[in-house]
Protein backbone atom coordinates (compact mmCIF):
# COMPACT_ATOMS: atom_id res chain seq x y z
CA UNK A 1 0.00 0.00 0.00
CA UNK A 2 1.42 3.53 -1.12
CA UNK A 3 2.19 6.21 2.25
CA UNK A 4 0.79 9.38 0.59
CA UNK A 5 2.63 11.08 3.57
CA UNK A 6 5.89 9.85 2.60
CA UNK A 7 8.22 12.05 0.52
CA UNK A 8 10.89 9.49 -1.23
CA UNK A 9 14.27 10.94 -2.13
CA UNK A 10 13.83 9.20 -5.59
CA UNK A 11 11.26 6.87 -7.25
CA UNK A 12 12.45 5.13 -10.30
CA UNK A 13 9.94 4.67 -12.26
CA UNK A 14 10.92 0.92 -13.98
CA UNK A 15 12.07 -2.54 -12.12
CA UNK A 16 13.98 -3.84 -15.38
CA UNK A 17 17.77 -4.28 -15.01
CA UNK A 18 18.89 -0.60 -15.60
CA UNK A 19 16.05 0.68 -13.04
CA UNK A 20 16.89 -1.83 -10.66
CA UNK A 21 20.60 -0.72 -10.70
CA UNK A 22 19.76 3.08 -10.60
CA UNK A 23 17.47 2.26 -6.99
CA UNK A 24 21.17 0.11 -5.82
CA UNK A 25 23.41 3.24 -6.72
CA UNK A 26 21.13 5.30 -5.23
CA UNK A 27 20.91 3.06 -1.73
CA UNK A 28 24.52 3.27 -2.20
CA UNK A 29 24.51 7.24 -2.06
CA UNK A 30 21.96 6.65 1.30
CA UNK A 31 19.29 7.91 -0.63
CA UNK A 32 15.64 7.67 0.14
CA UNK A 33 14.21 5.48 -2.29
CA UNK A 34 11.29 3.41 -4.37
CA UNK A 35 11.07 1.71 -7.36
CA UNK A 36 7.13 1.31 -9.29
CA UNK A 37 7.09 -1.40 -11.58
CA UNK A 38 3.81 -2.28 -13.55
CA UNK A 39 4.65 -6.00 -13.68
CA UNK A 40 4.44 -8.18 -10.60
CA UNK A 41 7.98 -9.01 -10.22
CA UNK A 42 10.87 -7.16 -10.96
CA UNK A 43 12.96 -7.97 -14.53
CA UNK A 44 11.20 -5.92 -17.40
CA UNK A 45 10.97 -6.83 -20.71
CA UNK A 46 14.13 -8.77 -19.90
CA UNK A 47 12.82 -11.15 -17.42
CA UNK A 48 9.48 -11.13 -18.77
CA UNK A 49 10.18 -11.75 -22.60
CA UNK A 50 13.74 -13.45 -22.81
CA UNK A 51 14.93 -14.83 -19.58
CA UNK A 52 16.59 -18.40 -20.89
CA UNK A 53 18.24 -15.53 -24.02
CA UNK A 54 22.01 -14.71 -23.28
CA UNK A 55 22.99 -11.27 -23.05
CA UNK A 56 26.35 -10.03 -24.10
CA UNK A 57 26.85 -6.71 -22.98
CA UNK A 58 26.78 -6.97 -19.15
CA UNK A 59 30.67 -6.06 -18.11
CA UNK A 60 32.20 -8.93 -16.44
CA UNK A 61 30.27 -11.10 -17.94
CA UNK A 62 30.55 -13.65 -21.43
CA UNK A 63 26.90 -14.40 -21.75
CA UNK A 64 24.29 -14.42 -19.14
CA UNK A 65 20.89 -15.25 -19.26
CA UNK A 66 18.07 -12.94 -18.63
CA UNK A 67 16.68 -14.83 -15.87
CA UNK A 68 20.39 -14.71 -14.17
CA UNK A 69 20.99 -11.07 -14.36
CA UNK A 70 17.38 -10.30 -12.89
CA UNK A 71 18.57 -13.15 -9.90
CA UNK A 72 21.93 -11.21 -9.69
CA UNK A 73 20.23 -7.84 -9.56
CA UNK A 74 17.73 -8.43 -7.18
CA UNK A 75 20.24 -9.85 -4.88
CA UNK A 76 22.56 -6.86 -5.02
CA UNK A 77 19.73 -4.83 -4.78
CA UNK A 78 18.45 -6.38 -1.29
CA UNK A 79 21.72 -5.02 0.20
CA UNK A 80 19.40 -1.17 0.48
CA UNK A 81 16.23 -2.85 0.78
CA UNK A 82 14.47 0.11 -1.26
CA UNK A 83 11.02 0.16 -1.07
CA UNK A 84 9.35 -1.98 -3.77
CA UNK A 85 5.82 -1.09 -5.46
CA UNK A 86 4.77 -3.64 -7.58
CA UNK A 87 1.87 -4.38 -9.98
CA UNK A 88 1.51 -0.53 -9.58
CA UNK A 89 1.52 1.46 -13.03
CA UNK A 90 2.00 5.25 -12.97
CA UNK A 91 -0.92 7.24 -14.44
CA UNK A 92 0.25 10.62 -13.63
CA UNK A 93 3.09 12.66 -12.73
CA UNK A 94 2.19 16.46 -10.61
CA UNK A 95 4.71 18.98 -9.85
CA UNK A 96 4.26 20.94 -6.68
CA UNK A 97 5.13 24.50 -6.14
CA UNK A 98 7.79 23.03 -3.53
CA UNK A 99 9.63 21.52 -6.36
CA UNK A 100 8.38 18.13 -5.29
CA UNK A 101 6.35 15.17 -7.53
CA UNK A 102 2.81 13.35 -6.82
CA UNK A 103 2.58 10.73 -8.68
CA UNK A 104 -1.17 9.38 -9.61
CA UNK A 105 -0.99 5.36 -9.56
CA UNK A 106 -3.35 2.73 -9.69
CA UNK A 107 -2.97 1.67 -6.20
CA UNK A 108 -3.32 5.97 -5.22
CA UNK A 109 -0.53 8.46 -5.02
CA UNK A 110 2.70 8.93 -3.65
CA UNK A 111 5.42 11.58 -2.89
CA UNK A 112 8.60 12.51 -4.02
CA UNK A 113 11.48 14.96 -4.79
CA UNK A 114 12.92 13.54 -7.83
CA UNK A 115 12.13 11.24 -10.48
CA UNK A 116 14.13 8.40 -12.52
CA UNK A 117 12.49 7.21 -15.74
CA UNK A 118 13.92 3.55 -16.93
CA UNK A 119 10.77 1.88 -18.59
CA UNK A 120 12.65 0.53 -21.14
CA UNK A 121 10.51 0.37 -24.30
CA UNK A 122 7.47 1.63 -22.30
CA UNK A 123 3.84 -0.88 -23.18
CA UNK A 124 5.08 -3.14 -25.57
CA UNK A 125 3.28 -5.57 -27.85
CA UNK A 126 5.22 -8.01 -30.46
CA UNK A 127 5.03 -7.23 -33.91
CA UNK A 128 2.98 -9.89 -35.66
CA UNK A 129 3.00 -11.76 -38.99
CA UNK A 130 1.11 -10.13 -41.63
CA UNK A 131 -0.60 -12.98 -42.64
CA UNK A 132 -3.69 -14.50 -42.24
CA UNK A 133 -3.78 -17.25 -39.39
CA UNK A 134 -6.25 -18.73 -36.09
CA UNK A 135 -5.79 -17.25 -33.80
CA UNK A 136 -5.32 -20.26 -31.78
CA UNK A 137 -2.57 -21.33 -33.58
CA UNK A 138 -0.84 -18.99 -31.43
CA UNK A 139 1.09 -20.57 -28.15
CA UNK A 140 0.91 -24.09 -29.89
CA UNK A 141 2.34 -23.56 -33.59
CA UNK A 142 3.04 -19.90 -33.12
CA UNK A 143 5.18 -18.07 -30.43
CA UNK A 144 6.39 -14.14 -30.39
CA UNK A 145 8.05 -15.39 -26.67
CA UNK A 146 10.69 -17.97 -26.41
CA UNK A 147 10.79 -18.40 -22.31
CA UNK A 148 11.40 -22.12 -22.13
CA UNK A 149 14.42 -23.82 -24.85
CA UNK A 150 13.00 -26.78 -23.39
CA UNK A 151 9.49 -26.75 -25.25
CA UNK A 152 11.30 -26.56 -28.76
CA UNK A 153 13.09 -29.98 -28.10
CA UNK A 154 13.49 -32.31 -30.75
CA UNK A 155 11.10 -30.49 -33.21
CA UNK A 156 11.63 -28.53 -36.27
CA UNK A 157 11.59 -24.91 -35.68
CA UNK A 158 12.12 -22.03 -37.94
CA UNK A 159 12.61 -18.48 -36.58
CA UNK A 160 11.49 -15.34 -38.58
CA UNK A 161 13.43 -12.13 -38.01
CA UNK A 162 16.59 -10.34 -39.21
CA UNK A 163 18.09 -8.96 -35.90
CA UNK A 164 20.17 -10.03 -32.95
CA UNK A 165 17.39 -11.43 -31.42
CA UNK A 166 16.18 -13.58 -33.67
CA UNK A 167 19.68 -14.59 -34.57
CA UNK A 168 20.70 -15.53 -30.90
CA UNK A 169 17.31 -17.47 -30.96
CA UNK A 170 17.96 -19.36 -33.73
CA UNK A 171 22.07 -20.75 -32.08
CA UNK A 172 19.99 -21.41 -28.73
CA UNK A 173 17.41 -23.35 -30.65
CA UNK A 174 19.62 -25.14 -32.17
CA UNK A 175 21.05 -26.94 -29.18
CA UNK A 176 17.71 -28.27 -28.59
CA UNK A 177 15.77 -28.45 -31.48
CA UNK A 178 15.57 -31.34 -34.28
CA UNK A 179 16.27 -28.87 -36.80
CA UNK A 180 16.52 -24.90 -37.18
CA UNK A 181 15.22 -22.47 -39.87
CA UNK A 182 15.93 -18.54 -39.82
CA UNK A 183 13.90 -16.70 -42.32
CA UNK A 184 14.56 -13.03 -43.14
CA UNK A 185 13.38 -11.12 -46.09
CA UNK A 186 16.74 -9.28 -46.21
CA UNK A 187 20.01 -11.25 -47.44
CA UNK A 188 22.06 -9.42 -44.65
CA UNK A 189 21.52 -10.19 -41.08
CA UNK A 190 21.26 -6.59 -39.03
CA UNK A 191 22.91 -8.56 -35.63
CA UNK A 192 26.14 -8.09 -33.89
CA UNK A 193 28.98 -9.33 -36.19
CA UNK A 194 30.06 -11.87 -33.71
CA UNK A 195 26.31 -13.32 -34.13
CA UNK A 196 25.84 -13.44 -37.63
CA UNK A 197 30.12 -15.06 -37.65
CA UNK A 198 28.80 -17.84 -35.00
CA UNK A 199 25.28 -18.49 -37.45
CA UNK A 200 27.35 -18.68 -40.89
CA UNK A 201 29.26 -21.55 -38.62
CA UNK A 202 26.00 -23.31 -37.45
CA UNK A 203 23.84 -25.87 -38.40
CA UNK A 204 20.83 -23.19 -39.03
CA UNK A 205 19.70 -23.15 -42.46
CA UNK A 206 18.90 -19.53 -43.30
CA UNK A 207 16.27 -18.50 -46.14
CA UNK A 208 17.10 -15.46 -47.63
CA UNK A 209 15.80 -13.39 -48.85
CA UNK A 210 12.29 -14.77 -48.04
CA UNK A 211 9.17 -13.74 -46.71
CA UNK A 212 6.45 -15.88 -45.48
CA UNK A 213 3.13 -15.55 -47.70
CA UNK A 214 0.98 -18.09 -46.06
CA UNK A 215 0.85 -20.55 -43.24
CA UNK A 216 -1.42 -23.82 -43.39
CA UNK A 217 -2.32 -26.50 -41.12
CA UNK A 218 -1.30 -29.90 -41.92
CA UNK A 219 -1.21 -33.73 -39.94
CA UNK A 220 -0.53 -31.63 -36.71
CA UNK A 221 2.26 -29.62 -38.10
CA UNK A 222 2.42 -26.05 -39.65
CA UNK A 223 3.21 -25.56 -43.80
CA UNK A 224 4.99 -22.19 -44.69
CA UNK A 225 5.07 -20.83 -48.53
CA UNK A 226 7.85 -18.45 -48.62
CA UNK A 227 7.98 -16.08 -51.39
CA UNK A 228 11.40 -15.08 -52.44
CA UNK A 229 11.96 -11.03 -52.47
CA UNK A 230 11.60 -9.63 -56.49
CA UNK A 231 11.14 -12.84 -57.45
CA UNK A 232 8.21 -15.12 -58.44
CA UNK A 233 9.96 -17.99 -56.76
CA UNK A 234 8.36 -19.77 -53.77
CA UNK A 235 9.82 -22.65 -51.17
CA UNK A 236 8.17 -24.86 -49.03
CA UNK A 237 8.50 -25.31 -45.13
CA UNK A 238 6.86 -27.72 -43.07
CA UNK A 239 7.62 -27.27 -39.30
CA UNK A 240 6.39 -28.27 -35.95
CA UNK A 241 6.97 -24.45 -34.78
CA UNK A 242 7.18 -21.04 -35.32
CA UNK A 243 8.89 -18.29 -33.11
CA UNK A 244 8.40 -14.92 -34.73
CA UNK A 245 10.87 -12.00 -33.83
CA UNK A 246 9.92 -9.23 -35.67
CA UNK A 247 10.38 -6.66 -33.18
CA UNK A 248 7.68 -5.03 -30.32
CA UNK A 249 5.33 -1.78 -30.96
CA UNK A 250 5.97 -0.08 -27.69
CA UNK A 251 3.26 2.56 -26.38
CA UNK A 252 4.59 5.57 -25.02
CA UNK A 253 1.88 8.34 -25.67
CA UNK A 254 1.34 8.05 -21.39
CA UNK A 255 5.21 9.67 -21.50
CA UNK A 256 3.35 12.83 -23.18
CA UNK A 257 0.76 13.06 -21.40
CA UNK A 258 3.29 13.36 -18.42
CA UNK A 259 4.37 16.54 -19.83
CA UNK A 260 7.78 15.19 -21.32
CA UNK A 261 9.44 16.14 -24.54
CA UNK A 262 9.55 13.11 -27.07
CA UNK A 263 11.43 12.25 -29.92
CA UNK A 264 10.51 9.23 -31.90
CA UNK A 265 8.39 8.05 -28.92
CA UNK A 266 11.12 7.94 -26.72
CA UNK A 267 12.36 10.87 -23.75
CA UNK A 268 14.45 13.31 -25.02
CA UNK A 269 16.93 13.93 -22.39
CA UNK A 270 20.23 16.33 -22.29
CA UNK A 271 24.07 15.58 -21.49
CA UNK A 272 22.76 15.44 -18.08
CA UNK A 273 20.13 12.66 -18.60
CA UNK A 274 17.76 15.15 -17.46
CA UNK A 275 14.59 15.48 -19.40
CA UNK A 276 12.96 18.91 -19.93
CA UNK A 277 11.26 19.03 -16.47
CA UNK A 278 13.62 19.78 -13.62
CA UNK A 279 14.60 16.64 -11.43
CA UNK A 280 13.17 14.08 -13.81
CA UNK A 281 15.80 11.95 -15.51
CA UNK A 282 15.18 8.88 -18.12
CA UNK A 283 17.75 6.65 -18.68
CA UNK A 284 17.94 3.41 -20.16
CA UNK A 285 16.21 2.60 -23.89
CA UNK A 286 13.59 5.27 -23.24
CA UNK A 287 15.88 7.75 -23.19
CA UNK A 288 17.49 9.50 -26.45
CA UNK A 289 20.49 11.98 -27.31
CA UNK A 290 22.67 12.28 -29.70
CA UNK A 291 25.28 9.64 -30.21
CA UNK A 292 22.94 6.87 -28.15
CA UNK A 293 23.80 3.40 -28.03
CA UNK A 294 20.28 0.74 -27.01
CA UNK A 295 22.23 -1.53 -24.81
CA UNK A 296 21.74 -2.66 -21.35
CA UNK A 297 25.63 -1.24 -20.65
CA UNK A 298 24.64 2.08 -21.79
CA UNK A 299 21.70 1.84 -19.15
CA UNK A 300 23.80 0.98 -16.64
CA UNK A 301 26.13 3.62 -16.99
CA UNK A 302 23.11 6.20 -16.74
CA UNK A 303 21.81 5.62 -13.86
CA UNK A 304 24.64 6.68 -11.47
CA UNK A 305 25.17 9.47 -13.78
CA UNK A 306 21.45 10.43 -13.53
CA UNK A 307 21.09 9.55 -10.02
CA UNK A 308 24.15 11.64 -9.13
CA UNK A 309 23.18 14.73 -10.89
CA UNK A 310 19.75 13.95 -9.45
CA UNK A 311 20.93 14.40 -5.58
CA UNK A 312 23.44 17.48 -7.00
CA UNK A 313 20.54 19.29 -7.44
CA UNK A 314 18.14 17.64 -4.50
CA UNK A 315 21.32 18.10 -2.14
CA UNK A 316 24.06 20.70 -3.26
CA UNK A 317 26.09 21.39 0.26
CA UNK A 318 26.70 17.48 0.15
CA UNK A 319 29.86 16.40 -1.01
CA UNK A 320 30.04 14.02 -4.41
CA UNK A 321 32.01 10.78 -4.32
CA UNK A 322 34.82 10.59 -6.32
CA UNK A 323 35.16 7.07 -6.95
CA UNK A 324 32.57 3.95 -5.68
CA UNK A 325 35.62 2.97 -3.39
CA UNK A 326 34.89 6.27 -1.07
CA UNK A 327 30.61 5.93 -1.03
CA UNK A 328 31.00 2.60 1.27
Amino acid sequence: MLDSNHLFDITIIGGGPVGMFAAYYAGMRKADVQIIESLPELGGQVATLYPEKQIYDVAGFSGISGAQLTENLIEQLALFQPTLQLSTAVQGIEPQEDGTFVLKTTKGTTRTKGIVIAVGNGAFTPRKLAVDYDPEWENHYIHYFAKEMAQFKDQTVAVAGGGDSAIEWALMLEKVAKQVYLIHRRDQFRGLESSVEALKQSTVQIKTPFLIDSLTEMNQQLALTLNKMKSTDQEQLTIDKLLVNYGFISDTRILRDWGLTLDHHQVAVNQQLETNIPNIYAIGDIATYPGKVKLIASGFGEAPMAVTELLTNLYPEKRQPLHSTSIM
